[in-house]
């Protein structure tokens, strides 16, 4: 079983390889990092290669989103850096979906491809009236969620508001991160679907994505304890 701590994955959202050494360093206890467009367009395959030389996990949040053949090259080509989680669009549709997989697969079996299901800053509002499609935001990210679980991909991403009915509908095997988890003491911020931890991880989420509210605070180490020892109230 994976401890509380595993299960928190925090994001380097800083905009260079110094600032993301120091937050490292504020959080030794963290296992788990996200590194997403910011930092990667910046540092490239070097803030990989330093995770990697401390031994972290590394989730490369890239959302992938091109025709099938451009997805598979770029799966090919994050290969090499043996990352534990990456992401794609579920919008590239069935034929992206399986490319990438198939790609990845045969260079890096041990990288979890998981689909972002929509994006956590998307209301049913927007969805509907803005991007003008027809289903219910809670269809539309089981319906995503399905394509990706048919296209072989071991997960997706998804809103802990969507995680029961994920859960029910795609068995306990389909890996579910949950980016907008937020603690009754922090602020929302620019999340519209979120949850706390505690509720998230009762519904059957098995990784959770914050930031914020562990690295804006002015003791993140504290913030990060707060976090776990609040799923450890569950777990015991």
């Amino acid at each position: 079983m994976m401890s509380v701590a595993d299960r928190i994955i925090v994001p380097l959202d800083v905009p260079s390889t110094a600032q993301a050494i120091a937050l490292m360093e504020q959080l030794p206890q963290v296992s788990f990092w996200k590194v997403g467009l910011e930092l990667f367009v910046h540092s490239g395959g070097e803030i990989l290669t330093l995770l990697k030389s401390r031994q972290k996990r590394v989730f490369l949040d890239l959302k992938f989103h091109d025709i099938p053949n451009t997805v598979a090259a770029a799966c090919r080509s994050v290969a090499g850096w043996e990352v534990d989680l990456l992401t794609i669009h579920a919008t590239v549709g069935k034929t992206g979906l399986k490319a990438a997989h198939t790609a990845l697969q045969a260079q890096s079996p041990k990288t979890q491809l998981i689909a972002v299901t929509l994006l956590t800053s998307i209301s049913a509002r927007q969805l509907a009236l803005e991007l003008k499609v027809p289903l219910e935001l809670p269809e539309y990210t089981l319906q995503m969620a399905l394509l990706a679980q048919e296209s072989g991909l071991s997960g997706v991403v998804c809103s802990p508001q969507e995680v029961a009915t994920l859960r029910r509908v795609c068995g306990e095997d389909l890996l579910l991160v949950c980016p907008g988890v937020r603690p009754t003491w922090a602020d929302a911020g620019d999340q519209k679907r979120t949850l706390t931890p505690v509720e998230a991880v009762t519904a059957g989420a098995d990784y959770l994505v914050m930031g914020r509210p562990i690295t804006a605070t002015s003791d993140p180490g504290t913030a990060f304890e707060r976090i776990c020892e609040e799923l450890t109230a569950i777990q015991s």
